[in-house]
């Protein structure tokens, strides 16, 4: 089935999306054409020069797309091709190699796809969609949205829903810093009221310090050995600062401690974590061991109420929540399946609206004028009706039956649905 989606007027128009993703394209052809937020519009507004005038433009790490709505998809791709290659500074043919050109019921199953994030390289991320509903308003705000697209873009959140609310998708961390996040809530519960202690300034442990901010986390500490190290990641954080010879006090006070020196020269051990654990009058502490080398000594996981985790740990935690979103993709896919059928099922049956109406208008004409011959004779005018009702098509009929047998073939086929003669003949 086509989507041929009809204006008032009758024109024909049709979904398309034209991009590059991380299954068609390289990461330095993306990084080549990728559109910054504030100039989205800017590249809507150049391909409105060359014809495009409904679209919306989405650029993230895994794809820059032009999803639009035309009446001419072979010119839809070649303004926007011929844009992107420009941003690009490459050429139209080498843009092109890596590229792919979706219309139809494939558009619709892509957008509806890429909406629901079944097609990014994490399933399930919820940023996605978020990345989608920007680029939408964006368009939409600078006047490049209109009904058609809409439409489109409405169904496509209405799957999205569905894929969120009828499976586990989004369910289960995929990454390291998201696992540890889940175990804080999972032994804590609402991180606003965690406060959390960042031991060094190793990329991991601040990528995880970061991400628990972003998550809601009340409060972080940062500590190093080298002070102005722990002050300039404080100002970029917009944490605390405490001084590291007062790391046992440190470890009463925080529920998480995320230790990230990586030094060898340090190493926290069991005896203190103990104390503080005490201290705490047995309140459960959280400890990531981010460093590489670790910080930890082996036997501090041997301590009651403390939860410690390595790089390790956290990645196998990572690792089954891809795979229990890789189990639930099938049942995401089928709701995607329902839903563009839905879709292109209304679509099609909206394009028969203003034949419909001309065959109504036309049957009213002939109804009013065979009253008007039939001069109140009931059975007059009704012979009339259907004498005049039938002349056009059966003269039609006959030419193609004559003149085309597939195509009569057809024709019988749709009278036998539209009229359903067979049943009226068994009725005989």
């Amino acid at each position: 089935m086509t989507n041929a989606l009809s204006t008032p007027e009758g024109s024909a128009l049709r979904p398309v999306v034209v991009g590059a993703n991380h299954h068609s394209s390289t990461m330095m052809m993306r990084d080549r054409i990728f559109v910054e937020e504030q100039n989205l519009t800017v590249l809507l507004s150049r391909m409105e020069q060359d014809g495009i005038d409904q679209a919306l433009l989405l650029a993230t790490c895994d794809r820059v797309e032009v999803i639009g709505i035309t009446s001419d998809p072979d010119s839809f791709e070649a303004a926007a091709l011929s844009t992107l290659a420009d941003e690009g500074e490459c050429s139209v043919a080498d843009l092109k190699e890596q590229t792919y050109t979706l219309t139809d019921a494939k558009a619709v199953a892509h957008v509806f796809s890429v909406t629901a994030s079944l097609d990014s390289l994490m399933i399930g991320e919820p940023q996605v969609l978020g990345q989608v509903k920007q680029a939408h308003r964006l368009a939409r705000d600078a006047g490049f949205v209109k009904a058609q697209l809409e439409t489109l873009m409405q169904a496509a959140y209405s799957a999205a829903k569905r894929v969120r609310n009828e499976t586990k998708i989004g369910e289960g961390p995929v990454g390291m810093a998201a696992s540890a996040i889940q175990i804080a809530r999972d032994v804590f519960g609402d991180l606003e009221k965690c406060k959390a202690l960042l031991i060094g300034t190793g990329d991991m442990g601040e990528l995880i310090a970061h991400e628990m901010l972003e998550a809601g986390l009340g409060q972080l500490t940062i500590t190093h050995q080298r002070g102005y190290r722990a002050t300039d990641l404080a100002r970029e954080l917009e944490a605390e600062v405490a001084d590291f010879s007062e790391l046992d006090n440190l470890l009463c006070d925080n529920d998480i401690v995320l230790s990230a020196l990586g030094s060898r020269s340090f190493r926290l051990k069991k005896a203190p974590v103990k104390a503080a654990i005490k201290k705490r009058r047995y309140k459960p502490v959280f400890i990531v061991d981010a460093g590489v080398p670790g910080d930890l000594e082996p036997d501090v996981e041997h301590v009651d109420d403390a939860f410690v985790y390595g790089l390790g740990d956290l990645e196998q935690v990572a690792l089954k929540g891809r795979a229990g979103r890789e189990l639930e993709l099938d049942q995401a896919k089928q709701i995607i399946d329902e839903d563009v059928s839905s879709f292109l099922n209304t679509r099609a049956e909206r394009t028969a609206v203003p034949a419909l109406s001309q065959l109504r208008l036309h049957f009213e004409n002939e109804r009013k004028q065979a009253l008007i011959d039939g001069g109140g004779d009931a059975e007059k005018a009704t012979r009339l009706l259907i004498g005049r009702l039938l002349h056009s098509p059966s003269e039609a009929m006959r030419k193609i039956a004559a003149d085309d047998e597939a195509k009569w073939a057809k024709l019988e086929y749709a009278l036998e649905k539209l009229f359903d003669l067979k049943s009226d003949g068994n009725k005989s």
